[in-house]
């Protein structure tokens, strides 16, 4: 299994961090990964990509040029992560803030309201980790089943206080989609 992923969204939305937990859990379970974030200079709501690659075998190239899934958590993401994205792929989008359908009939478009479910959790800035889940079931490149431990072993322990409601989260996450 290799699985090429994408993430979009602005600054402040965690999708670098979501990128470093993806693959700080693939780590956990064995595999094999390639992380490269971009972000712009700005503090907050300038532009935030990552790549990322899990796989059961060795990584021969760390580019993601074709991802074969795509997560958009803003608008502006939308055509980027559109015209990247393998005939066929994965395209989550965060339903919340992304309200247009992409050109490509193509797609396996699913939307998941990330920002909403979030909030009905109690903070609308675990939209990172609901999408997290979601992609997780879907995509199948990752198991989950310690998430718990991973996050305490991620995070340095004044930051422990969160775990719960980050599992929380990427539960809600992968509850509020179907397996491929």
């Amino acid at each position: 299994m290799t699985e090429k992923s994408f993430f979009a969204g602005f600054g402040g939305q965690g999708i670098i961090s979501l990128g470093q937990i993806w693959v700080y859990c693939a780590m956990r379970e064995g595999k094999n990964v390639t992380f490269f974030p971009f972000y712009g200079a700005e503090k907050r709501g300038g532009i935030a990509r990552a790549s990322v690659i899990v796989s059961d075998e060795e990584i021969a190239s760390p580019l993601v040029t074709r991802p074969d899934s795509a997560l958009v958590m803003n608008p502006d993401s939308l055509p980027l992560c559109e015209g990247i994205l393998k005939p066929a792929g994965l395209m989550l989008v965060n339903a919340s803030l992304v309200r247009e359908k992409p050109v490509r009939t193509d797609l396996r478009l699913v939307a998941v309201p990330a920002q909403d479910v979030a909030e009905s959790i109690g903070d609308s800035r675990f939209a990172n980790m609901v999408a997290l889940g979601a992609l997780a079931r879907l995509t199948a490149a990752l198991h989950l089943t310690d998430i718990e431990d991973i996050l305490k072993r991620f995070f340095p322990k004044d930051k422990w206080r969160f775990v719960p409601k980050n599992v929380e989260a990427i539960k809600a996450g992968y509850d509020a989609v179907k397996s491929p």
